[in-house]
This record gives C-alpha cells, structure tokens and sequence, in this order.
C-alpha cells in the first residue's frame, strides 16, 4: 500500500525529537491514520522504535483506559519498550475518557516515550484536555487533500514555481474542476468512478457527520440538524443569518449557534470572521460561512455531484486553500456598512494582502479592491480565478504559493 507523503508531515517532523507532545486535529477520513502510517514507517527507516496504536480498537482502548502501568505493560509485551527511546503513535486519542491526564503522566514521567495523538474532533478534545497539558503539546490541523496533494495522488506531473504552456494550464483547468467538484478527500480522490466518489461521500456524511456530530452535540432532533446542514451547505461563502437559518430549520437561535459551534469543532466548516482597522465604516460582526471540502458540500446540498462548477463554490475552494497553506486564523473578509466587499484578507505577520475570487478572470472589476488599497495604503493586491484572461495580478489557483512573494 503507497502512503503519500502530505504536506504537514514536514512541519510535523520538526517536533519529533523536541520534548513536546504532537497532536494532530482534523475530521474523519481527512488521512490522519495515514499520516501515523507515514511516521512510524519513517521513524523505523531511520531505526527508531515505533508503535501505532488504533483506540478504535477496544481491545486497546481498554489496556490505555487502566492507566500508565497497563500501557507500559503493553508496550513490553509486545517487545517495543526500551529504556532509550520510543515512539507511540494512538489514534482517535478521544475516546480516552480522560486523555489529558493519561498524556501528562506518561509527558512528565516517562521522558523515553515521545507521543503523537490523533482526534477527531477539536471540540471533543478541548472538553477533555485540561488546562495542565498547556505547554505540553503542539497542535497541527489535518485537513483534506490541497490541490498540490490530490495532483500527487493523481501522480500529475507538477512542480510549482514554473511558467507552463497553454496546453498544461488547460490540463490543469480540468483537474482544478474535477478537485472542486469532488473535493479533497483521500479516498474520494484516488477513486475513478463518479458513482463510487458519490457513496463514499454519502457514507462520510452519513457515518461521519451526521452521526459523530450527533453524538457529540447530544442533537435529539436530527431532521432538524440535518435541515440546518443543507442550509449550511447551500450558503457557503455567504454571510451568516442566524435568524434566518433558525427559522428556516424551525430551531432555537441559540441552538442554532450550538449547532455551529459543534460544526466548526469537528472541521466541517470556518465561520469566517470580518478584518477590520477599527474603521467606523467597516461591518465588522457578521461572520461568513465556508465548508472545508466541496464535494462535502455538493452531497449536502445537491445530493449528488454535478458536471460543472456552480454558485460560491469556487470561492469555497479558494478559502480551503488558502486555509491549507497559511492556517485558519490568516483568513478573513472584508466588508463594509455601504457594502463594498472584498473576498479575502490574506493576513501573515503585519503584513496582509487583499484577494479577489472571480470564476472567469474578464469579470474581476478593480474599484473595491482600489478604494482599499487607498484607505489601507498598499500596492499589492491578487485576483484569483479560472477562466477567461490573465493580466498581471492576476493568478490561477495552483499558483497561491506565490502569495508569499506578495506579503
């Protein structure tokens, strides 16, 4: 079975020798268990000792349940424990009933044990981490495939940074849309047949987030969470009502802003938050929403995959990777009172960099983008889109990695 390497795996190794417990966020089926897969197999070519243990199995889960003794007990009977040094990989770290506790003692008194944990679910994990493993731990977010990751598993022949012909740029068009269409997913995009990509995203949406998320949230009226996620899905890239989705899905608006909450904790999308200079024309309080995967959203939205690209969804697209390359917090929108708008605010440092999304590049109109560059007093700015004609500024997806020669 080939593992592909993903593209956090690079930051992830920077932490492995450190005195430092990794932990790695994400929703199900976004490749977690892959990349514990990749780790253990590279820390065993560079003759570490590695063990991988799946809390999915109750079996182990049990052993881990009775404590530090039982586990290290574990270890030595499958003939992995040495006094030099070792490394665990557990996955869905979660299920432990009090997984903060277990990673403090085996962090504090155990220095030979390195860990690396998985979870599916940040808003789990912060009810069950304490605030006694601050310090103890880094975080990495997990989620699915960037567009440069689904050319890797396509095996594409792709390198960033070079200038191509018209004949690869169309190529890469088509793969662009066949990647927003389908979305990320490891197991949707290595699969040929659009029938198979639609059940198993069915199967993500049924067993993975209608039923997880349930269970998380403790939601007793599931038609009415199910109708909330449909509206969710539909709206992606525009800004949140709540009033509207509260009377749409015939809920509470305070269950409704529940029900976000346990959303954006389990990866299934970002409440995007508006920038702002504190300026008094700014609007500056209404999020957007964005799903992270779109073929996620086509399923909950359309109930099946369409042939083209339709309504925000390239924009939703964009936002993902954006996100993937720069992390959650360095993306926002702008927007102001006399609605001039915006679509991202790419933000790294003190530096950011307005960015306009248009599908066909002929319709990118200048003067929003203007206004801000005067107000904010900077020269750079980017459209990004897909079709139609590039100028200079302009660029298509796969080249966001120039983004950072611009900030």
């Amino acid at each position: 079975m080939k593992i592909h390497k993903r593209h956090v795996i690079d930051n992830i190794l920077k932490y492995l020798y450190r005195d430092n417990i990794i932990v790695l966020n994400g929703a199900r089926q976004v490749g977690k268990t892959y990349i514990l897969y990749y780790l253990k197999n590279f820390l065993v070519e560079k003759g570490e000792t590695a063990y991988y243990i799946d809390l999915e199995d109750i079996r182990k889960l049990q052993i881990l349940e009775k404590g530090v003794d039982s586990f290290l007990k574990h270890l030595k009977e499958e003939g992995v424990y040495n006094e030099k040094q070792v490394f665990v990989l557990i996955d869905e770290i979660q299920y432990l009933e009090n997984p903060s506790n277990f990673l403090k003692l085996v962090g504090d008194h155990y220095k030979n044990l390195r860990l690396v944990v998985s979870g599916s679910s940040s808003f789990e994990i912060r009810k069950k981490f304490k605030d006694s493993l601050v310090g103890r731990t880094v975080t990495f977010d997990i989620f699915n495939l960037s567009f440069g990751e689904f050319l890797e598993f396509k095996e594409y022949p792709y390198l960033e940074g070079l200038v191509f012909t018209q004949p690869k740029i169309e190529e890469l068009k088509e793969l662009f849309i066949e990647y927003t269409l389908y979305g990320g997913y490891p197991k949707v995009v290595l699969e040929t047949d659009k029938e198979i990509k639609e059940k198993y995203l069915v199967q993500i949406v049924d067993t993975y987030i209608k039923k997880d998320i349930r269970d998380i949230g403790n939601i007793r009226d599931i038609e009415k969470f199910n109708k909330l996620l449909e509206l969710l899905a539909s709206q992606s890239g525009n800004l949140l009502n709540v009033s509207e989705l509260a009377n749409s899905a015939h809920l509470a608006r305070p269950t409704v802003e529940h029900y976000l909450f346990i959303m954006e904790n389990t990866y299934i999308l970002k409440l995007l938050r508006p920038y702002s200079n504190n300026l008094r024309s700014e609007l500056f309080k209404t999020p957007k929403i964005f799903f992270y995967d779109t073929g996620l959203l086509h399923m909950l939205w359309l109930k099946n995959l369409p042939k083209s690209i339709i309504g925000n969804v390239f924009e939703t697209a964009i936002f993902a990777e954006l996100v993937k390359r720069f992390s959650k917090d360095a993306v926002s929108f702008w927007r102001t009172v006399d609605k001039k708008e915006i679509d991202f605010i790419l933000r790294v440092g003190s530096k950011f960099l307005p960015i306009e999304v248009k599908l066909n590049f002929d319709k990118a109109r200048l003067k929003t983008i203007e206004f801000f560059l005067d107000t904010y007093k900077i020269n750079e700015y980017k459209i990004v889109g897909l079709n139609g004609t590039p100028r200079k500024d302009y660029l298509y997806p796969w080249e966001l990695s120039t983004l950072k020669e611009a900030l």
